[in-house]
């Protein structure tokens, strides 16, 4: 087997860096650290008892254990649609407007697929999520960078957009509220955004999970009229109903770029567990306005608070208007690059930050935290940083 070689696309990736420091952390654990993880954005919290219900509900029947279609149950399509017109004013059609995904991780694929051939572009935010970038690696697409930078409130530079050259380019990817700068969605940016994907005939997508988190105003891009001839948005379960393991998202478009994305997933998964599709259709339809509240907003508006505390006691910088599910901070000029921070943090205080570098060259002076810890566990790793010699 020494002659075995992986493709070459194994090359031009590295591994998630999370997958990698988790080991690490792991290792750190079993030599009794007790590692406080303020890293990961995956909710502590369970879902509402309704959806757990309906999950053990549906699992008890016998029928309910064969495949299921890839364009997902109609019940979990209305209820979709149900959640786009409650929060966002958006009427969508649940019949040909809307995929259901395993996860909204797994529409980055598909919609790749699905537009980009090898050799295409893709415009990719600078900060950004690392998946935008990997994915299109893997594919064979050209990555070019767009700049989001703090001056701006980390919205697009049109200008700057405008003078790229855009020959080839099929997709611009962009993602409000912002992950990881807590930039929040704009009707103007949205508005803009829309002009720029007509002008130039390309397809904005919208990664939309974190709008109901520590945000009292969600939007949606395809608020705007007309948007859905030329942009694709993906919303999550993951965030706001706290069912990050249960994989549930979704694609919303017209009718004809639904189709494309549908013939591609048709030939990669065979359908979700119904009793999860049914069971994310009862979370939808019956989570109230105040569970949202209370899980959304005022726990981690608790959370929020110590987190800054934490920035403060590092000596970071922060824009106190960020929404969604982390804080993002700019570190002290004293150190000559962030993970002289991270580190120090994780070995001696026993507290796992990520440092900003994984998201892309403009983050190279910034530090997140997670506010996915409960109170008690951000208090504590609040104390051990603030017992640090500095």
């Amino acid at each position: 087997m020494n002659n075995v070689r992986p493709a070459d696309r194994v090359s031009h990736i590295e591994e998630y860096y999370f997958s990698r420091k988790l080991k690490e952390v792991a290792r750190l654990n079993a030599e009794g650290r007790n590692i406080i993880s303020l890293a990961i954005g995956s909710p502590d919290m369970p879902p509402s008892g309704q959806t757990i219900a309906k999950l053990c509900e549906v699992a008890r029947n016998p029928d309910a254990h064969g495949y299921q279609p890839t364009i997902g149950t109609p019940e979990l399509r209305e209820a979709m649609a149900g959640f786009y017109r409650k929060w966002y004013q958006v009427d969508l059609d649940p019949k040909s407007e809307i995929q259901p995904l395993i996860g909204s991780k797994e529409g980055i694929l598909h919609v790749t697929l699905a537009f980009v051939n090898p050799g295409e572009k893709v415009l990719v935010p600078n900060p950004g999520y690392p998946t935008y970038t990997s994915l299109s690696k893997i594919l064979g697409a050209k990555i070019v960078n767009y700049h989001l930078r703090e001056d701006n409130g980390w919205q697009p530079d049109f200008e700057e957009l405008e003078a790229m050259d855009l020959a080839d380019v099929k997709l611009i990817w962009t993602n409000y509220p912002n992950m990881p700068t807590g930039g929040n969605a704009s009707m103007e940016t949205y508005e803009r955004l829309v002009g720029f994907a007509k002008k130039h005939r390309i397809v904005v997508v919208n990664d939309n999970p974190y709008s109901l988190i520590l945000n009292e105003r969600p939007l949606s891009l395809l608020q705007v009229p007309g948007a859905k001839d030329c942009c694709i948005e993906l919303n999550s379960m993951s965030k706001s109903f706290n069912m990050p393991g249960w994989r549930v998202g979704l694609c919303a478009s017209n009718a004809t770029f639904i189709s494309w994305i549908l013939k591609i997933k048709s030939n990669i998964d065979s359908g979700t567990f119904r009793g999860i599709q049914l069971a994310a259709a009862e979370a939808y339809n019956t989570n109230s306005p105040e569970w949202h509240h209370e899980y959304n907003v005022e726990v981690y508006k608790h959370r929020r608070r110590i987190a800054e505390k934490i920035m403060e006691t590092l000596g970071c910088s922060f824009d106190t208007r960020q929404v969604g599910m982390f804080l993002w901070g700019k570190i002290p000029d004293c150190y000559g690059n962030v993970e002289e921070l991270t580190e120090r943090v994780l070995h001696k205080a026993r507290v796992f930050i990520t440092p900003g570098f994984i998201f892309g060259s403009n983050g190279n002076r910034y530090i997140r935290i997670s506010l996915c810890a409960k109170n008690e566990k951000m208090e504590e790793a609040l104390r051990r940083i603030e017992a640090l010699e500095w």
